[in-house]
């Protein structure tokens, strides 16, 4: 699928990224270009270290940032297929900074939409956040506004041969700034901060995110928000998991976070199909037929609603053990 393509990845220096080019080194060796896109020359240096150029020469590290349209266009030039996985994510910065994270996950989505445009690229898939659902935080409020202008992208794409879709899923293990490794360094401290005994979130892998990805460029037709059926667990039993010996202090749900995660909401399950791993949903103005058709699919009931709370596939003590050796750290023991 994507042998003799040129690749361009967006934040390509973040866990994502990462991730994402071992498994596109690994699986698709004969790769044109993959071209890792980013603004820091540290992390680019550091990651150059794990992919060296002499062993994989189809790398190139361009420093740059998505809010400068100019520069990202020129790194375009030749590219198929751009993964966009750039943003500012953390909820209490962008809650602090929010006209910083408005030019990065806003102004910063609508560059790559002009350059792709321009550039005859062939397909755009972005990375959403489960934030985008209802967002009740600036953060989430951004990456809707971002995945609306991927999806109306499509609706300016004229008779190009360009496909705008995203990709919406949750908490995802071990990337950084994430829960787990956080709570793997507050153990050591023997106190465990949770935010709320109930608060609950989704749960995906590195592996599983790119696996979504790669699987969303090989089928979608355009303008569908992909959505996973991944399970959820309590954040009250990850700490349990990581440090059953350690005290858990509550400390309140901090600005701008939820209870629960959603990612679909009761408005959405009009426009909502369901198949196989993933929802996808839809435009109102499409033909759903098509859709239905193409994924092999049926619509959702009406109301349905996708979160974190009222999932039916949960996670364990046991299995968040077993997928944290699997996935974060091959040799973590609870403590």
């Amino acid at each position: 699928m994507l042998n003799n393509k040129s690749i361009l990845i967006t934040g390509g220096t973040g866990s994502f990224g990462k991730m994402f080019t071992q498994m596109i080194l690994a699986r698709y060796p004969n790769v044109k270009r993959l071209v890792i896109y980013s603004r820091d020359e540290l992390k680019q240096f550091e990651m150059a270290q794990l992919f060296p150029v002499n062993k994989y020469p189809q790398i190139r590290f361009f420093i740059g940032d998505v809010r400068d349209g100019a520069r990202f266009k020129r790194a375009c030039e030749g590219i198929d297929v751009i993964i966009h996985a750039a943003a500012l994510k953390q909820v209490p910065t962008a809650e602090y900074n929010p006209d910083e994270c408005i030019k990065t996950n806003i102004s910063g989505a609508q560059n790559v939409i002009d350059a792709a445009l321009s550039m005859d690229i062939k397909i755009v898939v972005a990375l959403s956040t489960d934030k985008a659902a209802a967002p009740i935080n600036l953060y989430g409020a951004t990456k809707l506004v971002s995945d609306k202008l991927f999806i109306a992208a499509n609706n300016i794409k004229g008779k190009r041969d360009l496909r705008f879709s995203v990709v919406r899923y949750g908490n995802v293990m071990g990337s950084r700034g994430s829960v787990i490794p956080f709570f793997m360094e507050k153990r050591k401290e023997g106190t465990i901060p949770v935010t709320h005994k109930d608060m609950t979130r989704f749960n995906i892998s590195l592996e599983e995110g790119v696996e979504m990805v790669l699987w969303a460029i090989e089928n979608a037709i355009g303008s569908e928000i992909f959505v996973p059926k991944i399970p959820s667990f309590t954040i009250e039993t990850l700490a349990k998991a990581i440090a059953p010996n350690c005290q858990i202090e509550y400390v309140g749900i901090r600005p701008g976070e939820k209870l629960h995660e959603e990612m679909i909401t009761e408005s959405d399950s009009y426009n909502t199909i369901e198949f196989d791993k993933y929802y996808a949903i839809l435009p109102t103005d499409v033909d759903k037929k098509k859709y239905l058709e193409h994924y092999q699919a049926w619509e959702v009931e009406a109301g349905f609603k996708y979160n974190s709370g009222a999932n039916t596939a949960w996670e364990t003590v046991e299995s968040l053990r077993d997928k944290i050796k699997k996935y974060v750290d091959p040799n973590f023991k609870p403590l």
